[in-house]
This record gives structure tokens, sequence and C-alpha cells, in this order.
């Protein structure tokens, strides 16, 4: 396996610039030359370094579905306009060839002059080994998104890009992502990293434990290593997992033979908190540091409120966060460190309200999917295809990117085909051969028979489908996926909807209802608004707020939990859950919040999971979700239109004293702060309509306060005014 750390040795220096801004047009992108290619590859041949990365007790743990590999001959080609001649200077990654107007010039150059006048510039690249790659820069002519590529053998094309000899070649805007030196190509990328000490250390004979004070990633260096012998390191997120030689997750073992004082680092990294280091007689380490590995995306969302308590959450949740964007949005980070399509779905959502972060997504999306023809559900699991369908549909909604879909919607279609042709002889998704269905990590968890939570997502990734096909212009696709999603939602309300206990039950075994209420299918069928209203506060007694029906453990579930009841109004009750649930992680004392939690559980139960003494991760992606409920159900801010062109400020305390933040938006961000008596507001584009309740009668220093109802206001924001509102919180 090819160490990674002979990559890192050579960029320590290297800070990868990331892109968090929205998607630019061509003419603004030309600005900065970057390295391009053929959309989809590079990350695809980026998760698959990275996923394979994964070590359990220093032995390859490889991914246990289909990994694909990137195009290794591709055409990219742009048309100038010149006024006068330009020297361009040529990086490329792979052999290749370069042609001006269809003809080839000789050799490999550097360096060519592009005459006068309109003319078409193309190199055709082959890679066996990474990703083909160019990088051109000059004056005016800047290898950049705007540029065609396609996979495909096929020269004859118009002025315009588009196929003209119709063969059916499919052109494509560049794929890029910052990459902005041409000495730095992307079979060069890696993360960047700063290095950092230990907070203590404790010494037990010959072997000495460092604690790095919080939940970390990294790599370890050992400094001053000299003699001859070994070197045993065992990694914790828990004092306890650090200790335990036998049974901790991941561990390092390395051979010294040196007669002078040597730094060595580590060839992967690791997730610890807690790491033991143990020489061997013969062998003397002066100190122990580590090298933190960081994705560097920026904080554009915010929150502060009057409880000290949940701010606290929140900002362990954004270490979280942090810790679990990567470059991908991973799971967790001590154990997997993959990409999984559900956990990846509730990144994509807390991306929106801290970092938005476009890129990020588009990689993570782009990887799951991989490529065609397609042999199974993403991860292998049924729910987790469907999470791949609203994680595009929620990337439209909050950036307006229509790019995106257009250029990846074939890759959508085929994708749906397949859900569809696994159907059964009524139309229901059931699990077949080979396929997980999981839901959630709950004991006695019926997955047999048509289970209603599967047939639910369906339903919304139909209606995903249905927005995407339109935007790529495939109108009878999108009528076919309208009809078909109608049709779903009728099948689930005739077949799983139960009067008598109020709520969508389990499953459908062997033609009948089953007695099981769980959930799953009831919480999502609120926040995709499937119910009646009578529906919904039918639901909220008899499931949400019923002690009886299978409590949740996990904080995946507890997120969309928690969202129903948001949706529901209840923000008191929510408020009070996280204090309970992540502050408890807190009490307990998390640096980071956990895979799972159980309040029942004592001691080092708490670390133990999947049959294994320290299996559980401290420290995973889906566990901070407070910053998607603060920001979307507390300052109350969402696109009701693509990419914020229109969107809604429902500010509502839940029991706070105040609050304040901002939600990020495509060219700016959404600041909102809200107290029992006031209201402050300001945008920086879109059309936003602030809706609050008052007890009196509100008032405001600029725009119109429309009353809705009783004690029910709206005002339109409009961009670029501050709008302060006083009223009387109900």
């Amino acid at each position: 396996m090819r160490t990674r750390f002979s990559v890192f040795k050579k960029l320590l220096v290297f800070v990868v610039i990331f892109s968090s801004s929205s998607f630019l047009s061509a003419q603004e992108k030309v600005k900065e030359a970057t390295w391009i290619w053929y959309p989809g590859d590079f990350e695809i041949n980026l998760a698959n370094q990275m996923q394979n990365r994964r070590t359990e007790r220093d032995s390859f743990f490889p991914v246990f579905w289909k990994t694909d590999s990137p195009y290794n001959l591709v055409d990219f080609h742009q048309v100038f306009d010149l006024q006068a001649p330009e020297e361009i200077t040529i990086a490329v990654e792979g052999t290749y060839n370069i042609k001006i107007d269809g003809k080839a010039l000789q050799g490999f150059p550097k360096k060519i002059i592009m005459p006068a006048g309109k003319h078409k510039l193309s190199l055709k690249v082959y890679n066996q080994a990474s990703v083909p790659a160019i990088f051109i820069d000059g004056k005016t002519i800047k290898s950049d998104n705007s540029w065609l590529v396609t996979y495909e053998d096929k020269e004859w094309i118009d002025e315009t890009g588009k196929a003209s000899d119709q063969s059916g070649t499919t052109w494509l805007q560049a794929g890029s992502w910052n990459l902005n030196q041409a000495n730095l190509p992307p079979s060069k990328f890696a993360l960047p990293v700063k290095k950092m000490e230990a907070v203590s250390h404790v010494k037990m004979g010959t072997e000495t434990l460092y604690d790095f004070g919080k939940e970390t990633f990294g790599f370890i260096q050992l400094n001053g290593l000299q003699g001859k012998g070994t070197v045993a390191i065992y990694y914790g997120e828990s004092k306890e997992e650090a200790l335990s030689k036998e049974h901790c997750e991941t561990l390092d073992q390395i051979e010294v033979a040196s007669n002078s004082p040597q730094d060595r680092i580590m060839e992967l990294s690791k997730a610890f908190r807690y790491v033991l280091v143990a020489p061997s007689n013969g062998v003397d380490i002066a100190s122990v540091t580590m090298w933190y590995e960081y994705a560097d995306l920026k904080d554009k969302g915010s929150f502060t409120c009057s409880d000290a308590q949940i701010n606290e959450i929140y900002d362990v949740a954004k270490y979280t966060f942090h810790l679990t964007s990567r470059e991908f949005f991973i799971d967790g980070i001590k154990r997997d460190r993959w990409i999984w399509s559900g956990d990846a779905y509730q990144s994509y959502l807390m991306n929106y309200y801290l970092t938005n972060d476009s890129p990020t997504v588009e990689r993570t999306l782009l990887a799951l999917r991989g490529k065609d023809p397609v042999t199974a559900h993403i991860n292998t699991i049924m729910d987790y295809t469907f999470y791949w369908f609203l994680g595009i549909y929620d990337y439209y909604q909050y950036s307006g990117d229509k790019t995106f879909i257009k250029q990846f919607y074939p890759r959508m279609q085929s994708l749906m085909e397949y859900c569809l042709s696994r159907r059964n002889e009524n139309g229901m998704m059931q699990g077949l051969s080979g396929d997980w269905i999981f839901i959630d990590w709950a004991e006695g968890l019926s997955k047999k028979g048509e289970v209603s939570f599967e047939q639910l997502l369906l339903a919304r990734s139909l209606e995903a489908m249905t927005v995407c096909a339109a935007i790529a212009g495939e109108d009878q696709d999108a009528a076919k996926y309208k009809d078909l999603g109608i049709q779903l939602k009728t099948k689930i309300f005739d077949k799983y909807w139960n009067p008598e206990k109020q709520a969508l039950v389990h499953s459908y075994v062997d033609g009948k209802q089953t007695e099981n209420v769980t959930r799953y299918a009831n919480m999502f069928a609120i926040f995709f608004d499937y119910f009646t209203e009578e529906q919904k506060q039918q639901v909220k007694k008899s499931v949400l707020l019923n002690d009886k029906v299978q409590k949740i453990v996990t904080p995946y579930m507890r997120f969309y939990e928690l969202e129903s009841l948001c949706a529901m109004g209840e923000q008191n009750y929510v408020l009070k859950e996280m204090k309970d649930y992540w502050g408890g992680m807190l009490k307990l004392g998390a640096t980071s919040f956990w895979e799972e939690y159980n309040p029942s559980k004592k001691g080092t139960e708490h670390l133990a999971m999947y049959g294994r003494e320290f299996g559980k991760s401290l420290c995973h992606a889906w566990g901070a979700s407070p910053i998607y409920l603060l920001g979307k159900y507390y300052l109350g801010v969402k696109p009701t239109a693509p990419g914020y062109a229109e969107y809604e400020i429902k500010p509502s305390l839940g029991g706070l004293q105040w609050m304040q933040g901002k939600v990020p938006t495509p060219n700016g961000e959404v600041d909102v702060y809200c107290s029992t008596k006031e209201i402050k507001v300001k945008a920086v584009e879109g059309e936003g309509k602030l809706i609050f309740e008052s007890s009196a009668k509100p008032k405001s220093n600029s725009g119109t306060i429309t009353a809705l109802a009783k004690n029910k206001y709206q005002l339109i924001v409009k961009p670029n005014v501050e709008y302060k509102v006083s009223y009387k919180a109900i």
C-alpha cells in the first residue's frame, strides 16, 4: 500500500486554498489558472486513496463496495478569440499532445504561442497512474472550468462545443477545485498540517502516556529517536483505549536502527486524544509531538445565546464537524474514515449552516456515486442511495447551482432506474440479495418485508429527480418521476397509515400491516410535509412524544427526531432534549460528539460498540447536528427558492432569553438577533420574509409589517438593510 507520508513530507509548507465561495461565471473564474480534469475523476481517485488508508490494529482494512477509476484518456479544449498573439505555459499530468485548430504540435512543449484571432486549443492526455489533468496559464488564456472535456475519442465539434457529428459525444465543463499552482498538481494534493504539542505526559516505567487535551487527528512524530529496537504506539480516543495494548483500535509499530538522534513521522494519520508510546530496551525518544491534519474550511455561520451549556454544545459540535470534514465529509475519524452516504447527508446540512463549502459537498456526492454501470446501492445500503438523491436536491436549494445537476444528471438517472428496477411486484422497495437495509443502529429493528421508511425515502427521491430532470431539460423524465412519486405517496398512506394507532406502521409483511410503530417514517413524513395538519398532531402525540414507542439512542436519528419536533414548533422541548442528550456527553468528558450515546450505560460501557471494547467512535459526524437545528429552527433561516433568491427567517427562542448568529448564503450571510423584546435582521442578497409572533403590535425602523393572523406578523427583508423590530414574544 502506498504510504501517505511519502507525499506529506514534501508538502508540510503547502496549504491548500479551499474554495468556499459560490459558483462563479466562467468570465470571473478566468482571473486565475487552475488544474482541470474530467469532472468527477479527481474526486473518485482521491476517495479511493483516502478510504483505503483505513487500518485496524495495523492491518489494511479496505472498503467493501465497488470502486471506480478515472478515465485514463481525456480530451480538453477551448476556443479563444485573441486580439494579439499570446504566450502560454503548459503543465500536464500524463502523456499528451497539443493541437491548434486540429493540427498537432511537435513534441511535448511547455510553452507555445497562440496566434491572434479565433482558434481552438486542444490537449489530449493519457494517464494510467493518476488523473489526466492540465494547467494552462497566459495573459488571458487560462485553464478553468469553462473548458470542455470528454473521455470519448471524438474530435468533431463546432465552435459552441456541441457534438456536430451526430455521434452522441458528450462534452462537459471541466472539473476543478482551486488547485492553482502549476508545480502542485492533483496527484500531489494533501491536506494542510500544523505542529501541536501534548498538553501533558505521564511516565510509566519505559513507556509514556501522552495527552493532547482533546480529540484530534494527525500524524504522531517521535523526536530524537535513536538506538536499535522497536517502538509501539497505541492510540486511544480515551485513556482506557490507549492503555489497552490488546484491544485499542489503532496502533503503529516501527523498527529503529540509528546511532544518532532522528525525527520520525508516522506514515498514516490517526484519531486520538491519548497516545501510549512504548519503546523496547535500547531505544530512546526525546519527545513526542504531532502534526494536526485539517481541511481549511472557514466558519461563516455562527450561533450564541443566553444559555452557556447550549453555547458549549454548539462549539463542540463545530469542532466535531471540522474533524470529520476532510477531503470529503466522512463518518468518524478513528475507525472507518469512509464516505458513508447517510453520514454525509447530515454533514451537508450542517455545512450549509456553518461553512457553506460547496466544493466539499460536490466532491462527496461524486465520490459516493462513482460511475456506471450501477451494480449495487451506494455503500450497499438501500436508504443510503436515497440519501444521495436528497443530498443533490438540498444542494440545489442551498447553492442554486444548476451546472452540477446538468452535468451529472445521467448518473442520477441511471441510479434511479436501478432503484426502480428492484421494486417488487407491488411496486415497493424490499431488500434483495446484496442489499443492506440500515435505517439505524437499534436493537430488534425489523428489516423484513416492505419497510415504510424505505418507501418514504424513495418517494422523496422521486421528487428530487423530478426537479433535476426539469433542470437538465429532460421533460419526459420529469413527468415520469412526478407521476411515480404521486403514485407511491398514495400507496404509502393506503398501506401504512393506521387510523387506530394514528401513525404509519413500520412495515408490510405477507400482505398485511405489522403492529409495530417506529419513529422513523413518521418523523420523516413530518418534515417532508407529507402529513395533513391533523395527522401531524396525531403523530406528535402518538409517536414523537410517546415513551412507549422504541426510543432512539444514536445522534444519527436524534437529528431527524428533533428536526421533526422543531418543524412542529416544539423548540422548547427540543432545547431541553439537546441539553440532556448532548449535554450528557459533555458531562462525561466528551471533547467531540459520539457515534452513539445511551444515558443508561455506565463507565467504560460508553466506549464499546460492535462487540469490541473500544469499537465506538467518539468523534462522529452525525453527532454535530445541533449546528443545523440551531441555524434552521432557532435562528429560523432557510431558503425558499434555490440559492437564497428567496428565503425565510422565522426565529424561535425555544425558552432562550436571547440568541444571535449568522447563516451563510452563496454570496454572504443572513444576520439574526432575537430577544424577547427585539428582533434584528440583515442580509446581503435575495428577498426574505421575517415571520414572527408577538402578543403586542410590533414596530419596525424600516419596511412594512403585515399581519398574517392573530399575533402573527411578516416583514419583507430587502438586501443590505438592517431591520430592527420591537415586539413582545409570546
